[in-house]
């Protein structure tokens, strides 16, 4: 499973997929089904994740598979913010669409 900070047009996100990267092409599709088409997304450690949302982290991961491959962990991206300091953000994948 891999976690995300995604940052687009609308603001931060809190992303979860069970794809093996960030920039997997069926993950890139998904998203931009959303109109999440250009972006930027830091990894962030899913222990870090469990221990700042514990509940509601397992209801989200809770039937979290290959079917069902994206996951938004929290819309509001203010309080994600706040949760987590930027030394738990992981590299910048910059994607823009060609």
């Amino acid at each position: 499973m891999q976690a995300a900070m995604i940052f687009a047009g609308s603001g931060p996100i809190l992303v979860l997929t069970s794809h093996d990267g960030l920039e997997d092409p069926t993950l890139l599709a998904r998203l931009a089904g959303k109109g999440i088409r250009k972006f930027i997304a830091y990894p962030v450690p899913i222990e870090v994740l469990q221990q700042k949302y514990g509940a509601h982290f397992d209801i989200v991961c809770e039937r979290l598979d290959e079917s069902d491959d994206l996951r938004v962990l929290d819309f509001d991206g203010r309080r994600a913010m706040e949760l987590l300091p930027f030394s738990v953000l992981g590299k910048p994948i910059f994607h823009e669409p060609s």
